[in-house]
């Protein structure tokens, strides 16, 4: 891409500088090239001549002004270049120079921005894994999309990626699950109950017992308390993960595989992890109950892996599921929360530590509130209680495409606000309403310009496309020209929502665009290459949108 012929052009420059004398040193500092912020510093810019300046041991404009004396352009990219400030380089590219941007577009077409970023690494990213204790809610639907998404960025960057969903089937929750449909069991059967407050109280809840006592009533009930509460909590568990394997799908989310919790510890792994821990010396007997040494590996304080009852503890499990993950052979694994797990982080990759791992093996990303309003109030939410609006309810009334777009409409450390009737809303006030109708409207030129036209979908010639020279045109190029670098951030950096954001960018772009100029003219010499040109952005669209899992509509 330019930005990497402008860096090769300046290493050039400066080593050319250096052999007529004008450098003092052959040794280079790494040379960014980035655009400027304002566009009056052209389009792109380089500090290298205030990075060499302590290697040089000369004034930044003396290097910067020897450079620029020393560039060869003979493909004339550059128009003019300028030393501006303390020794900024910028560069004004010849408008010509951008078209080659289209061609790599339409030859790559739904491969275009992909990379090998990855180099085949095995990558795990696991996420939601909400337990199956209720239905999703739409703080769930943020981790989801946002996990998805993130997938399906090192899968285009050259990674081998699986997701995977950890069912949270063992342990307290799971316990309280099936109490709560016991005891709501009993009330069916005509008992008088006192429902305690730390039980969930959803109507669901009334919904998974009157299931069980339609078709084991009088099992349930000759059953002792424990023995009851066990074959509810086995069913409840069962009722809702199915549900939840619904809701994701219709969020267009699917997994690889989905691990129980349980199959630790039926496997025997969560034991054999802390014998591990305990052979090399991470782990010690205090109170009656085994601690593991997380403060040696950055940790606050140790944490506690079987309490002094002989019981182990939900951190013992997690760190078989994470040891089980690398003899699976993943290299690196991503985990996916609420931000309500912020302090659980340490702990965890106190133990990844303890295992031998590096830190860039393992990642975890923390997806913040969702604040669910309706025209700008706010709708209450309480899993336990039963008070709101559930993941299915929420996609069902807005969409797939906009739920999963608006998920990613800011850094997942951000609050959310998401308003159910903007999401509804067939106005630019939608952002995905605002990037798909892009996508639809040049689907309609192209269908013009073949029917009524009669334009074919061809390369123009160098004369046609010479004359893609509006100051619009030239902005949309370049920013169809980001995309690749977008891609890879977003993936190196893992934050999806920059996709998001660069598509309602180049979305704007085009409306400007379209409002001001023609694309289908009585020119044909004229239309032809503009249509080469939305025809590329629609490519561009089309490719980012599948990237969040959201369609790319012909008509809206």
């Amino acid at each position: 891409m330019i930005k990497e012929r402008i860096r090769q052009m300046l290493l050039a420059a400066a080593r050319a500088a250096y052999e007529a004398g004008a450098l003092s040193s052959a040794d280079f500092p790494p040379i960014n090239v980035e655009e400027p912020k304002a566009g009056a510093h052209g389009d792109l810019a380089t500090n290298f001549a205030m990075t060499s300046a302590s290697v040089q041991k000369m004034p930044p404009k003396t290097i910067a002004q020897a450079v620029t004396a020393h560039i060869s352009d003979p493909g004339g990219l550059i128009e003019k270049t300028e030393i501006a400030g303390p020794g900024f380089i910028n560069f004004f590219i010849h408008p010509l120079a951008w078209h080659p941007i289209l061609d790599e577009i339409h030859e790559k077409g739904d491969v275009f921005g992909a990379n090998d970023l990855g180099q085949g690494q095995k990558v795990q990213v696991e996420f939601v894994s909400a337990n199956p204790t209720g239905p999703l809610h739409i703080g769930h639907g943020r981790g989801a999309v946002v996990g998805d998404t993130i997938a399906a960025l090192l899968l285009f960057c050259g990674y081998r990626v699986d997701r995977e969903y950890y069912i949270n089937d063992a342990g307290r929750q799971i316990y309280t699950l099936g109490r709560s449909v016991y005891l709501r069991c009993c009330e069916l059967a005509g008992q008088n109950v006192e429902f305690p407050e730390d039980a969930y109280q959803g109507d669901y809840i009334y919904e998974i017992a009157k299931s069980v006592m339609a078709d084991q009533q009088d099992d349930i009930l000759a059953l002792d308390a424990e023995a009851a509460i066990s074959r509810c909590a086995r069913r409840a568990a069962a009722e809702i993960l199915k549900g939840i394997r619904a809701d994701l799908q219709g969020l267009g989310v699917t997994f690889d595989h989905w691990y129980s919790e349980q199959q630790l510890y039926d496997t025997g792994k969560v034991q054999a992890a802390i014998e591990s821990l305990l052979q090399q010396g991470l782990i010690y007997e205090k109170d009656g109950a085994k601690w593991f040494s997380s403060a040696s590996f950055g940790d606050e304080k140790d944490r506690v892996v079987v309490r002094n009852n002989g019981q182990t503890t939900y951190f013992a499990s997690d760190i078989a599921y994470h040891r089980d993950k690398y003899e699976r052979g993943y290299q690196r694994i991503i985990d996916v929360w609420g931000a309500d797990h912020h302090g659980y982080v340490p702990r965890l990759t106190a133990a990844i530590s303890a295992m031998g791992k590096s830190p860039d093996q393992f990642r975890v990303i923390l997806t913040q509130l969702v604040n669910l309003l309706r025209q700008g109030r706010p709708v209450s939410m309480s899993t336990r209680a039963g008070q709101f609006e559930t993941l299915r309810d929420v996609v069902s009334e807005v969409g797939r495409d906009a739920a999963r777009f608006i998920f990613l409409t800011r850094h997942h450390e951000s609050p959310l606000d998401f308003d159910l009737e903007v999401a509804k809303a067939k106005t630019n006030d939608n952002p995905v309403y605002y990037v798909q109708y892009v996508h639809a409207r040049i689907s309609s030129i192209r269908r013009k310009a073949a029917e009524e036209k009669g334009i074919r979908e061809t390369s123009p010639d160098p004369a046609a496309m010479a004359r893609l020279n509006e100051p619009e045109e030239i902005q949309l190029i370049k920013q169809t020209g980001r995309y690749p670098e977008t891609v890879s951030a977003a993936a190196d950096l893992m934050e999806p929502h920059r996709i998001a954001y660069y598509l309602m960018d180049l979305a704007a772009l085009f409306h400007a665009y379209y409002n001001k100029h023609k694309v289908l003219t009585d020119d044909p010499g004229l239309s032809a290459p503009r249509l080469y040109l939305v025809i590329a952005v629609q490519k561009v669209i089309c490719n980012g949108l599948h990237m969040l899992g959201v369609s790319a509509p012909e008509s809206m």
